[in-house]
């Protein structure tokens, strides 16, 4: 298994390769699950070679305690990538490799999907998210990437990134990975201890009521619903739920039969902030 840790390496690896090489490419933060595994699966058999990156990007947060604390399981993370096969190249670098000393993030405007739900609540966010990926694709020039849909304002944020800033990769949203009890999969739930793990499969259940509720009622009748739901579960912290148009994230004022809808949330447990979503068909 061929492990990077220098972009100049890895470039001169990726150029000794034929020009006629498809390469997929999945991001990470490393802390993998079988979600992550999932889309290095999917890139696995439509690729001639599969790209994994393994890096905590420090742009992407605006709270500081939240970075220091996020996992980090690097020898773990390689274990798993190796039993699910030796030919995918991994790509681990340091902060100062990708920044050279200027840890900053650029700009990026995504017409308006980054002013909705995690823009809103973690400013400059998504100016992280453009600039580590912008970044990782030009070192890696990938045919495509693939990322989950339970990040799903980021996966619709990356794809206007590639459209907005002429990037040429073609980008893959993937379904959701639960656990058997329903709960999103997530490097941060390895923060949650074992009762709260449990306790957390509330958040898929009470977003299957909301589904259902919403093909009958308005959505504001249905975010109430979800308000009220978690108000009984004092363990909990809503953080917001939103109902919005999949494709401009708009939210959901009056419901339209030619759009489609889906649920976000955020909610806290144990001070650990997790997300979901979920198609409101």
């Amino acid at each position: 298994m061929n492990i990077f840790t220098k972009k100049n390496e890895l470039k001169t690896y990726l150029n000794s390769l034929s020009k006629s090489k498809k390469i997929g490419f999945v991001p990470t933060m490393g802390a993998l699950h079988q979600g992550h595994l999932s889309l290095l699966s999917e890139s696995l058999k439509n690729n001639d070679l599969t790209v994994l990156s393994i890096f905590v990007n420090p742009t992407q947060f605006n709270n500081s305690e939240d970075l220091e604390k996020y996992p980090r399981t690097l020898e773990k993370d390689i274990d798993l990538v190796k039993k699910l096969s030796k030919d995918i190249l991994i790509f681990s670098p340091s902060i100062e490799e990708i920044y050279e000393g200027n840890t900053t993030s650029n700009s990026y405007h995504y017409d308006g999907l980054e002013n909705q739900m995690e823009g809103k609540q973690r400013p400059g966010h998504f100016d992280g998210v453009g600039t580590i990926l912008t970044k990782l694709f030009t070192i890696i020039q990938p045919y495509q990437a693939y990322f989950g849909e339970k990040d799903f304002q980021q996966l619709q944020i990356v794809k206007k990134l590639v459209k907005n800033y002429n990037i040429p990769v073609i980008i893959n949203g993937c379904p959701i990975h639960r656990e058997t009890n329903g709960l999103a999969m997530s490097s941060r739930n390895e923060r949650l201890s074992k009762e709260a793990r449990e306790e957390a499969a509330i958040i898929f259940k009470i977003l299957n009521e909301a589904r259902i509720f919403f093909q009958n009622h308005s959505s504001t009748e249905t975010i109430t619903l979800v308000e009220n739901e978690f108000s009984k579960h004092s363990n909990f912290k809503l953080e917001y739920f939103e109902i919005a148009d999949e494709e401009t994230l708009s939210p959901c004022i009056t419901k339209e039969d030619n759009k489609e809808y889906r649920g976000f949330i955020a909610v806290f447990i144990e001070d650990i902030r997790l997300i979901d979503n979920i198609s409101m068909k």
